[in-house]
């Protein structure tokens, strides 16, 4: 399971608007090997975990990916002065994540597959 707080989240549809301008396209969390993940631009493929942010698809998982994230959380450190999106092992339990009111759980209610 991956946690997306609401500041990933709007930290990723600011960059979807910004930075892609082709009809469709998503941002795609993806495998890069060597336990790394990465973002691409891509589209929607069947059976693909989709996030929404404020009604609108803002990023696609692979299902397979989608199920073997366990206990992640992708967050935005600006510490720097800078947003970065980081992905981090915290261990955030469904309760505790209810609880902090910006923790989105994926797979979960959050998302849909096609």
């Amino acid at each position: 399971m991956i946690y997306i707080t609401e500041k990933a989240k709007q930290e990723l549809s600011d960059l979807l608007e910004e930075s892609v301008d082709w009809p469709g396209a998503l941002l795609r969390l993806m495998d890069r090997g060597q336990g790394k993940l990465g973002l691409g631009i891509d589209i929607e493929k069947p059976g693909d975990v989709i996030v929404e942010y404020e009604g609108a698809k803002l990023l696609v998982i692979e299902p397979l990916l989608a199920t073997s994230l366990n206990r992640i959380t992708l967050d935005v450190d600006d510490a720097a002065g800078s947003a970065e999106l980081v992905i981090s092992e915290e261990v955030v339990t469904e309760t505790a994540a209810e609880g902090a009111g910006d923790w989105v759980p994926v797979p979960s209610s959050s998302y849909h597959r096609n």
